[in-house]
């Protein structure tokens, strides 16, 4: 019994870490969200962070460049200047900022491991410094977003892209390799586009 009764208080003492990590699961488009993993990579991590800056997961997640995953997820036709955004599985459950990036495939996007250039479309960071310090548009009030929307550039080219949203959680990052990061990759397809250059790249 009290072995059991130790097993379940181990249990309960990780649900707020556990409940306070999200995933990218669901692709919005002009308003409206698609099925979970539709046209979002699916990730095979769960719901947890990844904190090695040089792994391959920080592409797409964990699992996002597995072709057996590439090939199942569907890619999104959209429209240059359509407004865009990710639903997460719960909330962004820890300050930071957040980003989006597109990489142009050089083909199918289903078969894109996200290798190429990349670069920023959007970025979403703190709506004030107050005298409790930075307030993080993504987690106001201690109450993180359940979702966020941008707009495609009209000026970018048509083709097939992944959609990179990052939202680097900051809770920890007082400590070196504190930092977490949550990625989710979603695969569209672009017409309607114009002769744009988009400049910087990583």
């Amino acid at each position: 019994m009290v072995s059991k009764l130790s097993a379940l208080l181990a249990i309960a003492a990780t649900l707020p870490t556990a409940f306070a990590h999200y995933n990218f699961e669901s692709l919005i488009v002009n308003g409206a969200p698609s099925e979970a993993y539709e046209f979002v990579r699916r990730t095979t991590n769960s719901n947890s962070p990844i904190e090695d800056v040089t792994s391959p997961n920080m592409i797409c997640n964990q699992g996002g460049i597995d072709a057996a995953i590439m090939a199942a997820t569907n890619t999104k036709t959209v429209q240059a200047g359509d407004q865009l955004g990710f639903k997460v599985n719960s909330e962004l459950g820890h300050p930071g900022p957040q980003a989006v990036y597109l990489s142009k495939a050089p083909g199918a996007a289903q078969e894109y491991k996200g290798d190429g250039d990349w670069f920023k479309i959007y970025e979403l960071t703190y709506s004030e410094i107050n005298e409790q310090g930075i307030q993080w548009a993504t987690f106001l009030n201690n109450q993180g977003v359940h979702n966020f929307t941008f707009t495609l550039p009209k000026e970018l080219p048509d083709g097939e892209y992944l959609v990179r949203a990052e939202h680097t959680a900051l809770h920890a990052a007082g400590a070196i390799g504190g930092a977490q990061f949550y990625m989710g990759c979603a695969q569209i397809k672009v017409e309607g586009g114009g002769n744009g250059t988009p400049s910087p790249t990583v």
